[in-house]
């Protein structure tokens, strides 16, 4: 399914705290340090920025097959549903960040397919450059 595959080509930078407020305890622990290399760091923020816009496109291609028949209402409707669409983000992400074997030229290939391509055709073309190069 094309879901899938869209899904399985390709972060998780850590989320901004309020400050402390001066009410409470002065046990407040200081913010975790992140320990990810910067190259971990810029791996997790290519693949957080690109996974919505995979979801989308996925989306788009579930609709083009509804369309063209090759689907069922029912099938469409379940493969859209937001919840099914946030998980699918989720579990990009969880993969993508994961890849322990990414190139510095993989997560350039992420940063420059999302600056770059807007349309999902082309997005998809430009991501076939993830594959390793030998």
């Amino acid at each position: 399914m094309r879901l899938a595959l869209i899904l399985m080509l390709a972060a998780c930078s850590s989320s901004a705290k309020p400050p402390p407020s001066d009410e409470g305890s002065a046990a407040t622990p200081p913010p975790a340090h992140d320990t990810r290399t910067p190259f971990e760091q810029r791996r997790d923020a290519a693949c957080k920025q690109i996974a919505p816009r995979l979801t989308q496109c996925a989306a788009e291609d579930a609709k083009a097959d509804l369309d063209a028949g090759k689907t069922k209402p029912d099938q469409y409707k379940q493969d859209t549903d937001p919840r099914v669409l946030a998980k699918n983000t989720e579990e990009f992400i969880d993969k993508c960040t994961s890849w322990r074997d990414m190139s510095s030229r993989q997560v350039r290939v992420l940063e420059v397919c999302f600056q770059q391509e807007t349309q999902c055709g082309p997005l998809r073309e430009c991501l076939k450059n993830l594959e390793p190069k030998n």
